[in-house]
């Protein structure tokens, strides 16, 4: 009973943990910083120039800003349009996960049996996963896109920096696999107890040449009796009869032949 509530325990802080993990990566989407840079040609007069996967944006220092959406998705690079599946699919698979860990953890008791929880649990921890890793992809492509262009000197064009929905998205992927990962350990070894279960292993034995029915442990003199199939007895007995058989034919005849043989002839009794 203690173990059944700690494990309870761990799986609302794993939910806890990839909730808030969840959460980080929505606010993302709508953050505008995943990219900017401060231009000043004069003193009194700065342009800060950002971006996200959605729009370009431009402010001054007057606090007047204006955002603009790309105009065509066709004329968007292909880098943009895996971004943005990726960022959408790990949302939609945070999701998804909070659902089935609703289901499966033990104090909410919606699901059937024990069993039943448990593997939902784990397909919870397991979508979870999909999901962090699905957002640490997004991020971590468009930070060395950003790196990479900063640092090529042919790059002629307006140079950006990490913007802070990037560090962000890395805090809550970072979370959602911890979590995932600690949740996917305690409800795996609910759900399939066989394959974490050690059993002992015997040392590895042969037949002797001597009996057929007997094993000899290597190292030991002792014989260690087996059971043979029922198949495999009645051919055995079947085999052992008719070799019985034989040796009785055999002895008759020889009985016969000795006393043919020890019978005096008809000539020498007249």
């Amino acid at each position: 009973m203690r173990q059944q509530t700690v494990v309870m325990y761990v799986e609302i802080g794993c939910f806890v943990t990839c909730l808030c993990g969840w959460i980080l990566i929505c606010s993302t989407l709508a953050t505008e910083y995943w990219t900017f840079s401060e231009v000043g040609s004069v003193v009194l007069t700065t342009g800060n120039y950002y971006s996200n996967l959605w729009m370009d944006c431009v402010s001054d220092t007057t606090g007047v800003s204006d955002c603009k959406y790309y105009p065509s998705m066709m004329d968007l690079p292909v880098f943009l349009h895996v971004s943005r599946a990726l960022a959408v699919i790990s949302v939609i698979f945070g999701f998804w996960g909070s659902v089935l860990a609703l289901i499966g953890m033990k104090c909410t008791k919606i699901g059937g049996s024990e069993l039943t929880n448990t593997r939902v649990t784990f397909a919870a921890a397991l979508t979870y996963m999909a999901s962090g890793f699905c957002g640490i992809i997004v991020y971590s492509m468009w930070g060395d896109k950003v790196r990479t262009d900063f640092l090529d000197p042919y790059y002629l064009e307006q140079k950006f920096e990490l913007g802070a929905a990037v560090f962000i998205g890395w805090g809550g992927s970072c979370l959602i696999i911890c979590g995932s990962a600690l949740m996917c350990y305690f409800s795996g070894r609910k759900s399939f107890p066989q394959r974490f279960t050690k059993k002992p292993r015997r040392p590895p034995t042969y037949m002797t040449a001597n009996t057929r029915r007997t094993y000899m442990l290597p190292g030991s003199p002792r014989h260690t009796t087996i059971i043979m199939p029922p198949l495999y007895q009645q051919n055995r007995e079947n085999r052992q009869r008719s070799e019985s058989r034989g040796t009785k034919g055999t002895q008759e005849i020889q009985s016969l032949k000795t006393v043919r043989l020890t019978r005096p002839p008809i000539d020498s009794a007249v």
